[in-house]
């Protein structure tokens, strides 16, 4: 009997879900007691035999001829304007996405989707810069490039499933690679004026950057939030994949080391792992907590203030502020200001620290001079960073929370218009101040409040905000009939027409937003993930120690070989940050890696009387106990007999599909479609085989299942 579509698309849903969810389980628990090749610091994936410094795996790649080559398919296909989703329609991806896709995929090259965003970073450059071009033109470019990335990244993670492909997806991301790269000698010796800017030695890895950064910096916002991308940036935020990354500049450069892209075993790494203070997720908690240390000193000195004389609150919040000042410069040197800015708080955080430097040097110099005017302007100038700090607390505990995301955007879109309508509107305050000159009665002081400017801003600014009407009234003063012509034009333009646009334009940003809320979190999640690989070791210091650490060991550095300044930092790191240390070791042995599966007694024994199991005092424990008890195997022999389903469905692929009709049989634990030209029952051995390895399947899939049941 014929399966219903219904049937059949419900039970391909079931098996791709049922499939993404054993890939996830087996990603999750990749790792067990058993791993061989593990270096020093605990990664494997990499032969501990290889040198300290490690080479570019990927330096024999042709970069160069792979952009180009990219690029001349790209210019070849599209030469009519498409939005993205015409881009994604079944026609387009038959007659150009796929082939584009079966074309450039080499599972050799981890190299193509680089070469494929830096030619969408170049198509969205030209959408400007090239007037011959149209704009939309080079924007369907710069998505099809975007599209094509997203399409052979995921087929790197379907054609290599386990370890081995988390480690490809891993490089295919997050290893550096260099546009000119195997480039001709003449095309080098052109272009070397491009690598003035690396001005630190990095061994053969100066002027490289990776697939993820590139995404960023281009705002590939669907390609980043696609499932292939977020399982490798999940795992470099959980510190499960580990590599050396590769910044801008390092304040104190320590370059000893240099290991490729591998995962980390905890349980086979050192006790004292400074290089784990460098994982995003790590990383992520540390600065919440310095922020936390750095907005209760802020408080205590500023309620403790004294003009007159330095309290010893305002000394301590003063050293540790510059030292937190120093970690967020340090962070923009590390990856450049285009990356700095795409973080969800960096506005907040550079408002921070101008309004810091401008209260350090006032208050410097009004303790220097004794001047006591100087010195309480400081600390009113400190005052006005309160606004900021706690906005960005919040923003610190609910990244993902689309009203801060949506708050982000608008505000830049707030700063620029505004700055555009005060630079037109400022020829009204201009023409109000002239005709102020010649208004002035005799009777009457030549100083008089229409003739100071900062006065007739002040009642321009009212009406702007609709605040007060004192402008209008005195602009008979200004004169007879222009000056109220030009105060009711202003209140039009400014209370009514600028307003409209700027409500229509943050209206119109906050739907863009809102329409695709989803890929928007995944970019800013990637963004922090991407900020929290930290390379410089001033990161390792917390505050204040991180100023002491600039003023000892950049002067070290021209004093002692690279190998002994290794050994004096990371000394220095693990003596400063011990606690942290042992805590991230404990935790990470715990909880990085799904642990060994213990028997049903045990395991239930654990739960029944653990004192962190909070469930067992709701009504509605039940609930969440249900999926987390194993499962009989009785049970599963009969939900597999009832889930199996074995009907004939038409062949709608054609002659590319095979002749007649075929057999999809979709089992709840078989995660996959399995096609049979012959409709014949399965034999009892056939099924006793089948079932066992469901079982085994189950058991990566079903989170407490017993593997030898």
């Amino acid at each position: 009997m014929p399966m219903r579509p219904t049937t059949s698309r419900n039970s391909s849903r079931l098996s791709a879900a049922l499939a993404s969810l054993r890939a996830q389980e087996e990603q999750e628990t990749l790792l067990g007691d058993d791993e061989e090749r593990v270096d020093g610091d605990g990664g494997v994936g990499y032969n501990p035999d290889e040198e300290i410094f490690a080479s570019d795996p990927h330096k024999d790649l042709p970069v160069y001829r792979t952009i180009h080559r990219i690029r001349r398919l790209i210019l070849a296909s599209i030469d009519d304007p498409y939005t993205l989703v015409q881009l994604r329609d079944p026609r387009m991806n038959a007659l150009i996405v796929r082939p584009l896709v079966d074309r450039l995929y080499d599972p050799k090259d981890c190299s193509v989707v680089y070469c494929l965003l830096v030619n969408r970073v170049r198509f969205l450059h030209e959408r400007y810069y090239q007037a011959h071009h149209h704009e939309t033109v080079n924007t369907t470019r710069a998505n099809l490039c975007e599209l094509l990335a997203g399409k052979i990244l995921r087929r790197f993670d379907e054609e290599h499933p386990g370890r081995a492909g988390l480690l490809l997806l891993a490089n295919v991301l997050v290893a550096g690679f260099e546009p000119f790269q195997n480039a001709p000698a003449d095309v080098l010796s052109e272009s070397r004026h491009s690598f003035e800017w690396a001005i630190q030695d990095r061994g053969g890895y100066e002027g490289k950057f990776t697939a993820l950064e590139i995404a960023i910096i281009s705002e590939s916002k669907h390609f980043l939030s696609g499932s292939a991308c977020q399982k490798v940036v999940d795992a470099v935020y959980r510190g499960r994949v580990v590599y050396t990354p590769i910044c801008f500049i390092d304040i104190i450069p320590d370059h000893y080391k240099h290991k490729p892209v591998r995962l980390y075993n905890p349980r086979k790494g050192p006790v004292l792992n400074h290089y784990r203070l460098i994982v995003p997720r790590t990383r992520n908690i540390i600065d919440i907590v310095q922020f936390l240390i750095l907005i209760v000193l802020y408080a205590i000195a500023m309620t403790n203030r004294d003009h007159t004389q330095w309290t010893g609150y305002e000394i301590l919040f003063a050293i540790y502020g510059a030292g937190w000042c120093l970690d967020e410069s340090a962070t923009i040197l590390e990856h450049g200001w285009k990356v700095y800015t795409q973080n969800l708080w960096s506005f907040l955080d550079i408002t921070f620290v101008g309004i810091y430097v401008i209260y350090l040097a006032m208050r410097l110099y009004g303790s220097t001079h004794d001047n006591l005017e100087v010195s309480r302007q400081a600390l009113d100038v400190l005052s006005v960073a309160a606004p900021i700090l706690f906005p960005r607390l919040a923003f610190n505990l609910m990244p993902e929370n689309m009203l801060f995301i949506s708050l982000r955007a608008m505000m830049g879109n707030f700063m620029l218009l505004t700055l555009i309508a005060a630079w037109c509107f400022a020829g009204f305050l201009l023409a109000l101040r002239w005709l102020s000159f010649g208004q002035v009665p005799p009777d009457e002081d030549p100083d008089a409040e229409t003739s100071n400017p900062i006065t007739i801003s002040k009642w321009m600014l009212y009406i702007w905000f609709g605040l007060d009407a004192t402008g209008i009234e005195q602009a008979p003063n200004f004169h007879l009939i222009m000056g109220p012509a030009l105060m009711v034009a202003f209140a039009f333009l400014g209370n009514t027409l600028f307003l409209t646009i700027l409500v229509a334009i943050l209206s119109d940003t906050f739907s863009k937003i809102a329409a695709d809320a989803s890929a928007e979190i995944q970019f800013r999640r990637t963004v922090l993930t991407f900020e929290g690989v930290k390379s410089d070791s001033i990161f390792a210091y917390r505050p204040p120690f991180n100023v002491l650490a600039l003023l000892v060991l950049v002067p070290l550095k021209f004093v002692v070989s690279p190998r002994w300044f290794h050994k004096i930092n990371v000394t220095a790191v693990r003596i400063l940050n011990l606690p942290i240390l042992l805590a991230i070791t404990w935790y990470e042995r715990r909880n990085l890696w799904n642990p060994t599966r213990k028997p049903l007694a045990t395991t239930n024994k654990r739960r029944k009387f653990s004192l962190w199991n909070w469930a067992r005092f709701s009504v509605h424990g039940d609930i969440q106990a249900v999926f987390e008890t194993e499962i009989p195997t009785q049970v599963l022999d009969d939900i597999e007999e009832l889930d199996e389903i074995e009907d004939e469905v038409p062949n709608w692929g054609g002659a590319a599909a095979g002749n007649g009709h075929q057999l999809r049989r979709a089992t709840t634990f078989g995660g996959a479609l399995r096609r049979s030209n012959s409709p014949t029952p399965m034999s009892p051995q056939a099924r006793t085989s089948t079932n066992q390895t469901r079982r085994r399947r189950m058991s990566s899939i079903v989170p407490n299942a017993d593997p030898g049941s």
